[in-house]
């Protein structure tokens, strides 16, 4: 299994000697057949492809046909897991060709790579082919998904033009693409090979390599930061600022902490959703994200809806104590809250007030379970 893109760990302890190449084969054919009992949606897809790539051609097919065979109750919950990793979310779009309702699942998971949406995106029906076109980032952060759209005989002429429009608008005009060339000249009255070539992602990272394409190990303490780091930070910002949408997506993704740290604050709603879900990004950034007061709503919501950051517990108490979250959220993760924390934002004026209030009032509750009906402590 030595060509698996994922490794044992992907699976829960008691499930990885069904896929260990050591196993004893009967041991792996069980899993092979998703004869294993009381196992997750989730989990069972992620075996049977860990399980096709093992070096026994009848495991390997009995897993592929396995697959192909699951139940909708079962590709169902697994296709709708942002958990669900990307490599497995790709061969099972394989597995479920020509299933419509299981295709949709895959483009509406956010965890589906854009190289899977692109080779979907050539072929999928009408309705598909809408799916592909209302997803704006994807669109604009890579650049075959339209390419593909365009290809696409089953999209409609309105569902290709309003992507495209869509793109031009935004900075993204690839010359191969006639659809978008059209646009180009439609919106903008001229010929897009003869505009003069704006700031692109690829030209900034290469011109300043090590301050954006690297994030760096842990960070040392405070140093003064010397004229040149300055005038590079300045100089980056001012390119950064000349970018089309399409680009600052781009760099969004790609660039290191200090690039998505300045992306963040851009207006545009895309630019900011771009960096706050970079594969690049790390859990500390997400808390800051958490505890901000200034952070986009669309990625505050993104942080609080992702139930991966809210299993987090910094990042849980930072959305408790954010005044910018809704109130029903934040009074719905408090209740999770350790007592000690609880007891804390009772106290706690920087807090808001009916967060504080409902803290209080757990205290009181907790208080008087523990004195009991009469008065004294049990």
């Amino acid at each position: 299994m030595s060509d698996c893109p994922l490794t044992l760990d992907a699976l829960p302890k008691p499930l990885q000697k069904h896929a260990d190449g050591a196993a004893p084969l009967p041991l792996r054919m069980m899993g092979a057949k998703g004869l294993v009992p009381a196992v997750a949606p989730l989990d069972l897809t992620t075996l049977l492809f860990v399980l096709s790539f093992d070096a026994d051609p009848g495991i390997r097919e009995t897993a592929q046909k396995t697959a192909e065979g699951l139940p909708d109750k079962i590709w169902g919950v697994a296709l709708r897991s942002e958990a669900l990793q990307a490599p497995v979310l790709d061969w099972l779009t394989d597995r479920l060709r020509g299933r419509d309702d299981a295709l949709e699942l895959v483009l509406l998971n956010p965890s589906t790579s854009d190289a899977t949406v692109a080779r979907l995106a050539a072929t999928v029906s009408q309705k598909l082919a809408d799916i592909v076109r209302q997803n704006e980032l994807r669109l604009l952060r890579h650049d075959d998904i339209v390419r593909r759209l365009c290809q696409n005989p089953n999209a409609l002429a309105s569902t290709v033009d309003g992507a495209c429009d869509f793109c031009v608008r935004n900075g993204l005009t690839l010359l191969d693409v006639p659809q978008l060339v059209e646009a180009h000249r439609r919106i903008h009255g001229v010929d897009p090979a003869a505009a003069p070539a704006g700031e692109t992602a690829a030209a900034l990272m290469s011109d300043f390599a090590s301050e954006l394409a690297h994030d760096g190990g842990p960070e040392g303490p405070p140093h003064a930061e010397t004229d040149e780091e300055t005038l590079k930070k300045a100089t980056i910002t001012q390119r950064v600022l000349k970018m089309s949408v399409s680009e600052k997506i781009k760099l969004a993704t790609l660039g290191n902490k200090e690039a998505r740290t300045l992306l963040l604050r851009d207006s545009n709603r895309l630019v900011c959703m771009a960096a706050a879900t970079s594969p690049r990004i790390t859990d500390g950034e997400i808390i800051g994200l958490a505890n901000s007061r200034t952070c986009n709503a669309d990625v505050l919501r993104y942080i609080y809806d992702n139930r991966e950051f809210v299993r987090n517990y910094a990042i849980k108490i930072s959305l408790v104590k954010n005044p910018k979250v809704p109130l029903p959220t934040a009074l719905k993760l408090l209740v999770t809250l350790q007592e000690k924390d609880i007891k804390e934002l009772s106290r706690d004026r920087n807090v808001p007030q009916t967060v504080q209030a409902q803290a209080k009032a757990y205290m009181m509750k907790k208080e008087q379970a523990t004195r009991g009906p009469l008065g004294g402590k049990h």
